[in-house]
């Protein structure tokens, strides 16, 4: 991993055209060759980003001295364009291999069985692959439903309003990939809190309420009313 601080403007050139004006932010250059640009608020999400795979070509403007680093996307062309009126700093640094999130084991579950009974979204669900790699992630469950659309599903045991956020920053990833979106997503636990239900409905994410027991295949053992 690369990070760099720097004084710098950013400017994303694509489907949109988005500017970010001369401030001082971190740049985080993945080894996976992903691209996110910081400020000092936000908690961890980028200002802007670029997925994998791209190339970065860096250069220095001859008229003003700048370095201007080019990230450009090796499929659909969309370039990050950062001018670098001060390097703060720059260093390089080996990770090495992650060995992932460690899951509650009910929540690890809870997705192992909603894979194999993907029809508890609906019918006409075929699952694409559990733990999707992102740039930010795995998603729990990438998805199809009866139309063909993408969905990408989050899965908590008790589900809050970071769930909901931690779902919204993969949407958003994954809607950049066009050989995915459109991409709707659903938030699925055993329990959702009224606040996490409302910003996921404001936000057009569907929720579905787990049976744990009911996917294991066990009838509770309470009279049901409905």
């Amino acid at each position: 991993m690369r990070l760099v601080i720097a004084r710098c403007s950013v400017d994303y050139v694509g489907r949109l055209t988005a500017h970010l004006p001369m401030a001082p932010r971190l740049v985080l250059m993945k080894a996976d060759g992903s691209v996110s640009i910081h400020a000092d608020d936000r908690a961890f999400k980028p200002l802007n980003w670029m997925n994998p795979p791209c190339t970065v070509r860096e250069r220095v403007d001859e008229e003003t001295g700048d370095a201007v680093w080019t990230v450009t996307h090796d499929k659909s062309g969309e370039k990050l364009v950062l001018t670098i009126e001060d390097l703060i700093h720059d260093s390089s640094h080996e990770l090495g291999p992650d060995p992932g999130l460690q899951k509650d084991g009910v929540e690890a579950h809870l997705q192992e069985l909603l894979a194999d009974h993907i029809n508890v979204l609906g019918e006409g669900y075929s699952l694409i692959r559990r733990e999707y790699p992102t740039a930010i992630g795995p998603v729990d469950i990438l998805c199809r439903d009866a139309d063909g659309a993408t969905v990408a599903v989050e899965i908590k045991r008790r589900g809050e309003i970071d769930g909901v956020e931690q779902l919204t920053r993969y949407l958003e990833l994954l809607n950049r990939d066009t050989t995915l979106a459109p991409v709707r997503g659903i938030f699925a636990a055993q329990e959702i809190k009224p606040q996490a239900r409302t910003l996921a409905e404001d936000r057009d994410i569907g929720c579905v309420v787990l049976d744990y027991e009911e996917m294991r295949g066990i009838e509770p053992d309470m009279l049901r009313l409905f």
